[in-house]
């Protein structure tokens, strides 16, 4: 008995690994590579690979990120929310290497400097400066 040609679709895997700053706490961030002026989140199929991938970008003296098994339609829906593209990065792929640009400051640092109580920003700055010479 012939088979019928089945053709092979590339399937989503169950789930996938990202590299996470700040794991577990409220500054948690994801990393992501910036291409032209859009980030893209790189969803690794072997935790070997996001392990190699993260101990790299040790190497280029970024902060140490930690691996994380996620589903991947989590972190699709995310890069729906955010506005963030994103790829699947299938096991032993040699492609895997860190820029070797990386951006002077990350999301997750500004959100910290942002929450120092105590602190303004520029604009705010300026707002309360233009209300005060407003009282004169």
């Amino acid at each position: 008995m012939d088979r019928p040609n089945k053709k092979r679709r590339m399937t989503t895997p169950m789930r996938v690994f990202v590299l996470l700053f700040n794991a577990g706490t409220e500054n948690e961030g994801i990393h992501t590579i910036q291409v032209g002026d859009r980030n893209k989140i790189l969803m690794f199929e072997s935790e070997d690979d996001a392990t190699r991938f993260a101990l790299m970008l040790e190497a280029q003296d970024f902060p140490t990120p930690t691996v994380e098994a996620i589903d991947p339609e989590e972190i699709k829906g995310f890069c729906q929310t955010a506005d963030y593209d994103w790829e699947i990065v299938p096991e032993n792929d040699a492609i895997a290497i860190p820029p070797d640009i990386n951006v002077e400051e990350t999301d997750w640092q500004v959100d910290t400097e942002k929450e120092k109580p105590g602190e303004f920003s520029d604009s705010e700055l300026d707002n309360i400066r233009r209300k005060l010479e407003g009282l004169l």
